[in-house]
């Protein structure tokens, strides 16, 4: 069980340095937003069930699988309502120049 706790670890730990590098790179809010998004999300998550599956299958397990739940719910929704209300507000998205 150790070692399919820390292969989700470790995936979780990759989805979080991937997107940290993507937010740092990507050029404007929309494409930074997302890759904040998708990426914390699925990093997130499997940290979280890496943690449950390390512990064992018990309350604390049960109790952060809850939390995984929640975050696959929430983080997306709360993405999507940030970037309607920037778009709303105003701020357009990037588009490459022609030359």
């Amino acid at each position: 069980m150790q070692i399919v706790a820390l292969i989700f670890l470790i995936s979780g730990f990759f989805f979080i340095v991937v997107t940290a590098i993507g937010v740092i790179r990507f050029p404007d809010f929309y494409t930074r937003l997302h890759a904040a998004g998708k990426g914390d999300t699925l990093g997130i998550g499997l940290f979280i069930i890496g943690l449950a599956i390390y512990n064992g299958f018990n309350l604390l397990s049960f109790k952060l699988l809850l939390i995984v739940l929640f975050i696959f719910i929430a983080n997306p929704i709360g993405c999507h309502a940030i970037s309607r209300a920037a778009y709303k507000a105003g701020l357009k998205p990037w588009t490459r120049e022609e030359d």
